[in-house]
């Protein structure tokens, strides 16, 4: 099987059980996508496929055969980062780190297709990713500040 994973074609024959998720990390050794539940309830496994927020954790990789993967990795560099990168750092945005990821991919396919979300289309767009630090008013700045472009 062939998907393409942050641009670059992948080529697998994972098990029939194995998650998204365990592939990212455990063949791919892309570790920025984040186990926390492992249930599909608080999005912390949050990658985009074919542009859409979907939970990694619940997602059969031999179902993303064909596919475009996008994961924390493809977002940005340390020596370009993605504007949504900047703006968490410029509001404060990450405490613990655990959702951040999560937040970050899904933040970026709502931005992708609303370049101008309003506070109540953020909160809409992140409401599957958790921040157990409470950070959501930090993170909706950093989303419009991204947005705005500032």
């Amino acid at each position: 099987m062939d998907l393409t994973i942050n641009g670059r074609t992948v080529s697998a024959t994972p098990a029939g059980d194995v998650t998204l998720l365990d592939f990212l990390r455990d063949t791919l050794a892309l570790t920025g996508t984040k186990r926390v539940c492992d249930r599909g309830e608080c999005g912390a496994c949050t990658v985009l496929l074919d542009g859409a927020p979907t939970y990694s954790c619940l997602t059969l990789v031999n179902g993303c055969a064909g596919r475009a993967v996008e994961t924390i990795e493809g977002l940005g560099t340390t020596e370009a980062p993605h504007a949504l990168q900047r703006a968490f750092v410029a509001e404060d945005a990450a405490q613990c780190g655990f959702c951040t990821p999560g937040q970050l991919m899904a933040a970026a396919a709502l931005l992708a297709r609303n370049p101008d979300p309003s506070e109540q289309e953020v909160a809409h767009a992140l409401s599957g990713n958790l921040c157990r630090c409470g950070t959501y008013p930090k993170i909706v700045r950093a989303v419009r500040r991204a947005a705005a472009g500032r």
